[in-house]
């Protein structure tokens, strides 16, 4: 029973994170070592966030056990009407999941190091070599190495300035140990400086998305603003991409079959769409092509990965912003909707359980009346979350008294010996921590070739740098809540029983060049920018230097918006010609399928003698040969000679008496003593 609740943690760390990865990935077109490298990544820090609680709620029974076990000190024993009376025992209750003292420390074991491995060896070199341009293994590797050289090269630059300024520090000597906690403070500071950017951004961004995703309105006006933003980049990306091509053609004529570079320009040619390998083939060619060398393939080879990757990235981004706008405008149209029933302007087919568990009644209700009042719930909620977050951030270092929020609600449940609040304030907090932090990342402006796209549209690149940054900011981020609820010793200088996460991925200690006065610029930082995004400073600011934000005041902003409108417009009619020339060819073919089932059932016995009888008995030779002066246009007159048959009566009965002439001038031309077995399907073009 003990070990009931961490399989099951185990395991549900596994699908969650399998499946994210086949939500946003491809396990088809991806290599399987970067499908297996994000998928660890994703699992072991998923891994945290499900067994930090559990080791949190057993480390608060250890150190009710030592306290219950310390020796009782003699002056404490009172003294009343000469009998001694004894303090009273502490009675620890054991949480039903407690564990033996080795699993925790093995398990954090391999965490620690796999994710270390992964995020500082495996996924940089993974990254480098799945945008290098050469075309063997060997120049791969070569150029990942060249690149993450230039990368680590100026951490350990870095690092040996730190090392040169703690050697010539007196009293201090260097040995394994201190140089492990040095490279482990370095990089907490790291990641304890990144966690802030991302949460001083996140805890204002997230409850207010949340809230302003509960106006229709004003989520569709920002839609219009985004589509149009999107479409500059969209040009752009297809511009470049146009360049691509232009010298890709240019290289692919002077590279003939023969040439030995021809190998290496088919490469590059494979990785183009069809589409885009068919407007390469209709390109005209230059007049006098240059033959390239190796080092220019190479270039134009790295140049073609990356204009893919932004093509991909911004027709992926294209899509689904079109897809949102649409369902937002049948949202508003819906609102009017007598019978209370949701109709999409666009009918795609939706799977059989969700016709049957969400038909067009219950999405009526949830999308037009239900949704906004729970958004706006959610967003109070990780609105009063947030406040909780940063005022703990703001007094995790005083300790007496204890101020931080998520600090008191842990005693109070350690008190009364509560672990399951534990287990579950702790997963919830430490989950909410985990949105704002990694929501963030993939926004940022300036990490324009990183998005995660659903439907397996995001691409290797992004795929492997997500898991970089989970595996990097996941031991800060936990190190950081352990604080928060004052269960790190170096934190609150008192000796206290530590986790076992703790005792093996350190402390939230920092540099010693920068540790004094930490818990004042921490604090300070976290508030300054909560109040920075709170009041869209970097977003006015960005809109002064060119980079156009979402400001509703802004001139600017209105032009796109309106820009916007226009976008979507054009879209949905250029969709709606394509989905009516659809609905025509289908009804078509199924009115086509029809006659042709009606007519085989109803003419099946005449087919069959038709079929089975030569065809000099149905057919008579032409009537020229019995009339040799009539015309052309009176031999289209003469009726057919078929005696003791009834197949003319049966033309006359179903298709009138005008076909027969029609039928008769296909054959005005031509000479024939006998005709062949009519081909099948003759008649259905009458």
């Amino acid at each position: 029973m003990a070990y009931t609740l961490f399989v099951i943690e185990l395991i549900s760390a596994f699908i969650l994170a399998a499946t994210l990865l086949y939500r946003y990935g491809d396990c088809y077109r991806n290599h399987i070592i970067v499908t297996v490298s994000v998928l660890t990544a994703w699992y072991f820090s998923f891994v945290i966030m499900f067994i930090l609680p559990l080791d949190i709620s057993s480390t608060v029974y250890r150190q009710c056990m030592e306290n219950a076990t310390k020796p009782t000190d003699p002056t404490q024993m009172v003294q009343a009407n000469s009998t001694t009376v004894a303090p009273p025992t502490i009675e620890c209750h054991k949480p039903w999941s407690f564990m033996s003292s080795d699993v925790f420390p093995n398990l954090w074991r391999v965490v620690y190091w796999t994710s270390q491995c992964l995020t500082w060896l495996i996924m940089p070199m993974m990254q480098s070599y799945s945008k290098a341009g050469d075309f063997t293994v060997k120049g791969k590797l070569k150029s990942a190495l060249v690149d993450n050289a230039i990368y680590y090269g100026s951490y350990l630059f870095i690092c040996g300035i730190l090392l040169i300024y703690i050697a010539l520090k007196p009293g201090i000597y260097l040995d394994p140990p201190k140089i492990k906690a040095i490279a482990s403070s370095a990089s907490n500071t790291w990641g304890l400086f990144l966690l802030i950017l991302l949460l001083g951004y996140a805890l204002v961004e997230v409850p207010r998305n949340l809230w302003n995703n509960s106006k229709k309105n004003y989520t569709l006006t920002y839609c219009y603003f985004k589509i149009a933003k999107l479409s500059t980049d969209k040009c752009e990306a297809e511009e470049t991409v146009d360049d691509i091509l232009d010298s890709l053609k240019a290289v692919t004529t002077a590279v003939g079959s023969g040439h030995p570079l021809h190998r290496h320009v088919e490469t590059i040619v494979q990785k183009l769409p069809i589409t885009l390998r068919d407007r390469l083939n209709g390109r005209a060619p230059p007049d006098r092509p240059i033959p390239p060398s190796l080092k220019s393939l190479v270039n134009l080879h790295k140049k073609t990965i990356k204009a893919l990757h932004v093509l991909q990235r911004t027709e992926t981004q294209w899509g689904l912003m079109l897809e949102r706008i649409f369902h937002l405008e049948d949202i508003a149209a819906n609102q009017r909707s007598p019978d209370h029933r949701f109709q999409h302007t666009f009918h795609t087919p939706r799977p059989r359980l969700q016709r049957i568990f969400y038909p067009p009644i219950i999405e009526w209700y949830w999308e037009c009346f239900l949704k906004q009042y729970f958004l706006k719930t959610m967003a109070v909620i990780t609105g009063i979350m947030s406040i909780a977050v940063v005022w703990s951030e703001m007094t995790f270092f005083c300790k007496k008294p204890v101020l931080s929020i998520f600090a008191n609600i842990v005693i109070a449940a350690t008190d009364t010996y509560n672990y399951s609040a534990i287990e579950a304030i702790s997963t919830i907090i430490i989950a909410y921590m985990f949105y704002c932090a990694y929501s963030t990342v993939l926004k940022i402006r300036l990490l324009n070739l990183y998005y995660l796209a659903p439907h397996h549209q995001t691409n290797e690149y992004s795929l492997i740098f997500s898991g970089m940054m989970v595996c990097r900011l996941t031991p800060a981020m936990c190190l950081n809540f352990l604080s928060l609820i004052h269960m790190d010793s170096h934190v609150i200088k008192e000796r206290i029983m530590e986790t076992y996460y703790t005792q093996i991925m350190g402390h939230m200690d920092v540099l010693g060049i920068i540790a004094e006065g930490f818990n004042i610029y921490f604090p300070m930082l976290v508030v300054l920018l909560c109040v920075a995004t709170y009041l869209s400073l970097g977003s006015r600011l960005l809109s002064l230097c060119g980079f156009q934000q979402f400001v509703g005041d802004d001139e600017l902003t209105t032009d796109l918006v309106d820009e916007g409108r226009e976008i979507v417009k054009r879209e949905k009619r250029k969709r709606q010609r394509a989905e009516d020339s659809l609905t025509r060819r289908r009804d078509y073919s199924e009115r086509f399928s029809n006659y042709r089932s009606a007519r085989d059932a109803q003419d099946g016995a005449h087919t069959g003698l038709l079929n089975d009888v030569d065809s000099d008995y149905y057919v008579q030779p032409s009537p020229e040969r019995n009339h040799p002066s009539v015309t052309g246009y009176q031999r289209a007159e003469v009726p057919y000679n078929r005696s003791n048959l009834t197949l003319e009566d049966e033309l006359d009965h179903r298709f009138g008496e005008s076909t027969l002439p029609s039928i008769r001038t296909e054959f005005d031309d031509r000479r024939r003593d006998k005709m062949t077995m009519p081909p099948r399907g003759l008649f259905d073009d009458v």
